[in-house]
């Protein structure tokens, strides 16, 4: 036997590999999903068995949130799903009208109604995805389901609710391809009354929602544009929950709506005559002001500013000096407690002092001393006050707690400052320091500087003052006038400590500061707002709806917008200037002119509100600020 026929006969088989198992992923079980007529979940669904299809619909119902469902692939799926909501549409629904509502239906019939309602929910749901909305559309079966249902249910039932909701949002997954029959058609035929009606008057939130929705879509295929008719209770609807500013799926269905009738010039033109487009035109701008978010921006145009200390006064009550001390201490009492309260205290008629504390100041001055220095007892420090104060008065205040206070005189307060007590003698060069007081002040000048001086007449000397020739009589008088008050000038809560000066070193203090440069604004900086995010989409389509009316209401005026790169996707914008001539020399309407000048009324009657909007974009600011232009300058 060759090598090679060795070889070949104990050559090892392959091994088969094992089948993949079935993906249970979200409960998406593969055996469930073959496309074969013996699938389980189609059988269960035709048994008639009701066990066998609330298994069947649960799963489905689990299986159609997969995004891998189609319903082409399992053969009669779709027609199988079609059964019940049949059932339902032509024979289910009257059962339920007809029995009375005081009590529940009957175990059998509400499992049946489940199962229509849980078989529109795997259409609806498997809708979501395009094959199957394709699937839908060009089924025989799912556009008479629709009309039946609309037509025939009534939609303020209770138990007709949840299943008409199902069935207009399957009408929404279809409805960009759906083209409607002719107006003079059969009303059978057409969804837009029903779904007018719902739209209209129905307390259903979520139908109200539904229909405007597929209205919308409805109405977005020019095609369907002689549907469209002004007196529709969906635009009724729309403007009356525009105030619902909370709620924004209901607005944005809303806005949606009313911008979709609006696109069609026949239905602008009839709005301007409705009685309540000006408050609809508020609401819209309130729409957007309210969803407008914007921040608070400063930045500085200035040149830096420089400052510089100013003079700092500081007010302390008045404590005796070492000096006074020494005078009071010698005299005999009671002259000492009289001459203590004069350099202590001064009258103030609303001024007011506890005798206790009263009596602390005077005992902690002289205890010390009384050995040498007998103190007066407390009651008699008191009774001094109105010696040396006639108008201040010991007395008792009722309480709760009693009061023993005396009133009428104050502390003596002490002021100090860097220079406020300068001597500015020779032209500011004295080198005396600065002085506690005015008195102080005035007796150093006339000692210093007024009597050494020789001769009749004198120059007063004081900082930049411009007198030459004063008696030294009447010096006496005039330097009181550049004497500083003793009291410290008044001073805003806003004013800072410091000042500015023109540049940075500048001299401060200068002798004549009405000389000095004007220094730049200690504050230059500008603040405004401004939107840091773009506006939702709600704010976008309510100021479509704006745009599109305030075109027809400027239609006839210069106002009118022209097609350029700012402006476009607008109904009947005009696009040549030609024909805009032309159009201007025909004769309007009587009914156009006049919904053209109430347009033009409401738009600046709502200008002051359209001068607060704020968008980021600044294509759509453009155009609020084209809109605030027009109600400034427009016409009624």
């Amino acid at each position: 036997m060759s090598i090679l026929a060795q070889s070949s006969g104990h050559r090892r088989q392959t091994p088969i590999p094992p089948a993949p198992r079935p993906n249970l992923t979200d409960d998406y079980e593969r055996w469930y999903t073959e496309a074969a007529p013996n699938n389980r979940m189609l059988l269960s669904l035709r048994s008639g068995i009701d066990s066998e299809v609330a298994w069947a619909l649960d799963r489905l119902c689990r299986l159609c949130q997969n995004e891998q469902f189609m319903l082409r692939a399992i053969p009669g799926l779709t027609d199988a799903l079609f059964e019940w909501p049949e059932w339902y549409t032509k024979e289910g629904a009257k059962q339920f009208t007809t029995d009375p509502v005081f009590f529940s239906a009957p175990p059998q019939k509400e499992r049946r109604r489940r199962h229509a309602i849980e078989s529109l929910f795997i259409l609806r749901n498997a809708a979501m995805h395009p094959s199957n909305a394709e699937e839908l559309a060009i089924h025989p079966k799912t556009r008479d389901l629709i009309l039946c249902s609309l037509h025939n249910l009534k939609p303020d039932s209770d138990a007709n609710s949840e299943y008409l909701l199902y069935v207009i949002e399957i009408l929404q997954s279809i409805a960009l391809t759906l083209v409607l029959p002719p107006p003079n058609a059969s009303p059978k035929a057409n969804p837009i009354g029903p779904l007018q009606q719902i739209a209209g008057f129905s307390s259903n939130r979520s139908l109200i929602i539904a229909a405007l929705t597929s209205l919308t879509t409805i109405f977005s295929n020019p095609s369907n544009a002689s549907h469209v008719s002004a007196d529709s209770p969906a635009l009724e609807t729309s403007m009356n929950v525009l105030p619902l500013i909370l709620d924004k799926e209901l607005i944005d269905a809303a806005l949606n709506y009313m911008y979709a009738h609006l696109s069609y010039p026949p239905m602008t033109k009839a709005f301007l005559l409705h009685p309540r487009m000006p408050g609809t035109l508020r609401l819209l701008v309130s729409l957007i002001l309210a969803d407008q978010m914007e921040e608070n921006v400063s930045f500085e145009i200035g040149l830096p500013a420089y400052t510089a200390p100013a003079q700092t006064y500081t007010i302390k009550d008045h404590d005796l000096t070492k000096e006074e001390l020494e005078t009071l201490l010698p005299m005999s009492e009671p002259q000492r407690c009289y001459e203590w309260m004069k350099t202590m205290f001064v009258a103030q008629a609303d001024g007011e002092l506890t005798q206790v504390d009263f009596w602390n100041l005077y005992k902690d001055v002289f205890q010390p001393h009384q050995d040498k220095y007998p103190l007066l007892v407390a009651s008699d420090v008191i009774k001094n006050v109105n010696t040396v104060f006639p108008q201040a008065q010991a007395m008792v205040l009722p309480g709760p707690p009693q009061r023993f206070v005396v009133r009428g005189v104050d502390r003596r307060k002490d002021f100090s400052a860097s220079a406020q007590f300068k001597c500015q003698w020779d032209r500011s060069q004295c080198s005396a320091e600065a002085f506690a007081s005015t008195d102080a002040l005035y007796e150093h000048v006339l000692e210093q500087h007024l009597q050494p001086f020789e001769g009749t007449h004198m120059p007063c000397l004081w900082a930049t003052c411009q007198q030459t020739d004063i008696t030294k009589s009447q010096m006496r008088g005039h330097v009181l006038t550049h004497m500083p008050d003793m009291q410290p000038p008044p001073k805003h809560p806003s004013q800072p400590d410091t000042i500015t000066v023109p540049s940075a070193g500048y001299p401060h203090p200068v002798p004549e500061p009405t000389t000095r440069p004007p220094p730049p604004a200690r504050s230059t900086r500008v603040t405004y707002m401004r939107p840091h995010v773009d506006p939702p989409p709600s704010s976008l389509t309510a100021l479509l709806c704006l745009r599109v009316l305030f075109r027809a209401s400027f239609a006839s005026a210069d106002a009118a917008p022209r097609a350029d790169d700012d402006h476009f996707g607008f109904p009947g914008l005009v696009d040549d200037p030609e024909e805009d001539a032309e159009e201007a020399g025909n004769k309007h309407l009587d009914s156009d002119m006049e919904g053209e000048r109430r347009g033009r009324k409401a738009f600046i009657g709502i200008r002051y509100l359209m001068e607060d909007v704020r968008l980021r974009h600044e294509t759509f600011q453009g155009w609020v600020t084209e809109m605030v232009d027009a109600g400034l300058s427009g016409t009624t």
